[in-house]
């Protein structure tokens, strides 16, 4: 019988000490960024009024104050990596770690949940269209962008690119490299029509008067952005959320809302 006792403990013992090693590390991420004094943040760069590099360097953006926010709240530094749509997921997943979390117009979806961790939604999200203001009576539809002779134009590896292939199989398809010159090229004739976010595509009605964005407010997909980052980054997934939460109690949220001109949906 004391055998049989000792034999029982041993193996509660031996589960604490596997429970407590979780925790443990699960914890890890926080303390690690704390110890460094900075926390490290994938960003495009590209996507205004989200996130936009200067060709100085600098950073701004609805999502690159959410960044900083969230920087303030740990009470470390922040840096800025560059990260793209078509590596976004490998950047996340790379070994060595790139960096803690990736933000800016990134779209919470099943399927990088099924492989990164992604906080709550912080800005609500739809994909709509920019095209010339002097035909934004010709786009009333998807059907009506959908035709061969429409040139549609998107940037590679991202939710736009997918959307596009899946849902217009009779418009001209144009791969652009570079997301930010596509509006600019719509509004030149180089295409006609970019597929875009209601997040994105006001910025460019209200920067340049040869844009229109007619189905702004008949979006063809409802969704949100928000925070993605790799698995085993618990802790620090909960206090991302607990940092968005807190936003929309105490107002900044909405503050932030408007001062971009973006829609606020809480």
């Amino acid at each position: 019988m004391l055998i049989v006792v000792l034999i029982i403990c041993g193996t509660s013992s031996f589960a604490s000490c596997s429970s407590d090693e979780d925790a443990s590390a699960e914890q890890a991420t926080i303390a690690r960024i704390k110890n460094r004094g900075t926390i490290l943040i994938g960003t495009t760069g590209d996507y205004r009024p989200l996130s936009f590099c200067e060709p100085d360097g600098t950073y701004w953006g609805f999502g690159i104050e959410m960044g900083r926010e969230i920087a303030a709240r740990l009470g470390v530094n922040v840096e800025f990596v560059k990260t793209s749509w078509p590596t976004l997921t490998a950047d996340v997943l790379a070994e060595p770690q790139m960096f803690d979390i990736a933000i800016g117009g990134i779209t919470i979806t099943e399927a990088r949940r099924e492989t990164m961790l992604m906080s709550e939604g912080y800005l609500a999200n739809g994909k709509t269209i920019l095209c010339r203001a002097s035909e934004a009576e010709r786009y009333t539809s998807l059907a009506d962008i959908d035709k061969p002779e429409v040139r549609v134009m998107v940037n590679p590896g991202g939710l736009n690119e997918k959307f596009a292939n899946e849902n217009l199989t009779h418009a001209t398809i144009i791969v652009h490299q570079k997301n930010e010159e596509i509006p600019s090229l719509v509004a030149e004739g180089e295409a006609d029509v970019m597929i875009t976010e209601i997040t994105e595509a006001p910025y460019y009605v209200q920067t340049d008067s040869r844009l229109a964005a007619p189905l702004l407010n008949e979006p063809f997909t409802h969704g949100e952005i928000g925070v993605l980052m790799r698995k085993g980054q618990e802790d620090l997934l909960q206090m991302v959320n607990a940092t968005i939460q807190q936003m929309k109690k105490d107002g900044t949220l909405r503050e932030l809302h408007e001062k971009y001109k973006l829609v606020y949906a809480w």
